[in-house]
């Protein structure tokens, strides 16, 4: 039997020798999981090298040039082994798109740039336990929806959109944003694209609020550098951080004057970042107020328009019929130029804007980062591994960390961080989800981890878990 000196030297030499990451003698029980054999590539630490992960508690407690053993362990032999990928920007936030962004590689995801008017019940939607970790933000969209008593559920259709708001509604717009903050709202999501009859005095005014919290601005800004230019100012007045979701979706034929803009204000201080998606379409409500203007279109733009229903291609008076009913639609209306301009660039970090609803949405949803790491690192060579996994992991972990504590255990593989790991084979991962078929999972994401606990295994979901939690600023 060991002394209590004993007990008390050997317990200081294991907590210090896990601090360091260093490989310490084991048996089959000191590790829940152990990931052996893979490739651990880590943007934060420059990490790329064959090493054993040893998991426990829900954390990362050694990574080791040596073999290691546990209670559970994967083979990642001829993997690569990265921290899970974080999403910053997804709709829905329902167990259909959770299980097609974990088969995507995704441990973390965030609906930001809409959010939610009652941050407490949101959560509280969720706290049963979910697939992959979730956070929202308070949403300028949805309470201005609120106050202005407008009648959709998502993105507005009638006052919320087109109602100029009187100052006292301002106001009380503003008081509802600060108590979403103060119950711990991630951020705030600002949509002058879609609140259109908000006045840039009313934006400026969330711009405050948010810059009290210090709490990043997710924005889909109005068409075109004018709209860049609006949030850029307020965040300037106000301090509050900027990050400007979709810039290739807002900026089409100016991405890379946009992203010129971006990188210029940063060079001068400002807290600004990005997001891009790898797709030429984007998709949204064809009752919102981005096609408040439709009836001035030409007939050819009509064209570019999908119904996801059925595939067809509008006309005018199919657009006129489906707007009346209301819906999804995808907008044809990028370029490939365009897209790869913004997914290289180093600004953009990489978030899906997926949804899907009984099938129906955008593949963007299932195949995001499986298409980044397929199509621009393997096949165009475009972008390096380490770049793309910090786009996916590190970046989006850094944007938030700051009024989230706990994302600085997120996006990265180090000793203490949270287990949120995906294991891929880079031979084979792609993309398959298409515009006609949107929920084919990826090919080639082999394991995901969320917080020490797989949730797919060989490429297929785990059955009965339910591991993600809540992802919340404190209060």
């Amino acid at each position: 039997m060991k002394s209590p000196l004993t007990r008390l030297l050997l317990g200081a030499v294991l907590q210090g020798g896990l601090a360091l990451g260093l490989a310490i003698p084991s048996t089959a029980q000191d590790f829940d999981l152990v990931i052996v054999k893979g490739r651990v590539v880590d943007p934060e630490s420059g990490l790329d090298a064959v090493r054993s992960i040893g998991v426990r508690g829900g954390k990362v407690a050694a990574i080791s040039e040596a073999p290691l053993t546990g209670r559970r362990v994967i083979d990642a032999g001829g993997l690569v082994v990265a921290p899970g990928f974080i999403d910053l920007h997804a709709h829905g936030q329902t167990e259909e798109t959770y299980r097609l962004q974990a088969l995507d590689g995704v441990t973390t995801t965030f609906e930001l740039e809409v959010g939610t008017a009652d941050v407490d019940r949101w959560y509280r939607e969720r706290e049963k336990g979910r697939l992959i970790n979730y956070g929202v933000s308070i949403g300028q969209i949805q309470v201005r929806m609120a106050v202005l008593h407008d009648p959709a559920t998502f993105l507005p259709t009638g006052d919320g959109a087109h109602k100029v708001a009187t100052p006292a509604e301002i106001a009380e717009i503003a008081r509802r944003i600060d108590e979403g903050l103060r119950k711990g709202a991630v951020a705030m999501g600002l949509g002058p694209s879609y609140t259109s009859a908000a006045t840039p005095w009313e934006i400026l005014e969330m711009f405050r609020v948010a810059g009290r919290h210090h709490a990043s601005v997710h924005v889909h800004i109005r068409g075109g550098m004018t709209g860049l230019e609006e949030v850029i100012t307020g965040a300037l007045i106000t301090g509050a951080p900027l990050h400007v979701v979709h810039i290739n979706s807002s900026s089409v034929a100016l991405t890379r004057e946009m992203l010129q803009i971006i990188s210029e204000a940063r060079a001068h201080g400002l807290d600004i970042t990005t997001e891009a998606y790898p797709y030429t379409a984007g998709m949204t409500e064809i009752q919102s107020a981005n096609y408040d203007d439709w009836e001035q279109w030409p007939d050819e733009r009509f064209g570019t328009i999908e119904w996801p229903v059925t595939g067809e291609r509008l006309t005018r008076e199919t657009f006129r019929k489906y707007r009346a009913i209301g819906g999804p639609v995808i907008g044809h209306q990028n370029t490939e130029e365009m897209v790869a301009a913004a997914i290289n660039s180093p600004l953009t970090a990489i978030a899906s804007d997926g949804y899907m609803t009984d099938g129906i949405g955008h593949p963007r949803t299932a195949g995001t980062f499986s298409k980044v790491l397929g199509r621009y690192v393997r096949e165009a060579k475009s972008l390096s591994l380490m770049d793309a996994l910090r786009k996916m992991t590190l970046m989006p972990a850094q944007r938030l960390q700051a009024r989230v504590p706990v994302m600085a255990g997120k996006g990265r593989i180090r000793v203490g961080a949270d287990a949120d790991i995906t294991i891929f084979d880079m031979a084979t991962v792609v993309d398959r989800a298409t515009y006609r078929q949107p929920s084919l999972p990826s090919d080639g994401i082999r394991h995901v981890i969320v917080g020490g606990v797989p949730v797919v295994s060989e490429g297929k979901l785990v059955p009965g878990v339910a591991p993600g939690r809540a992802v919340r600023a404190p209060q």
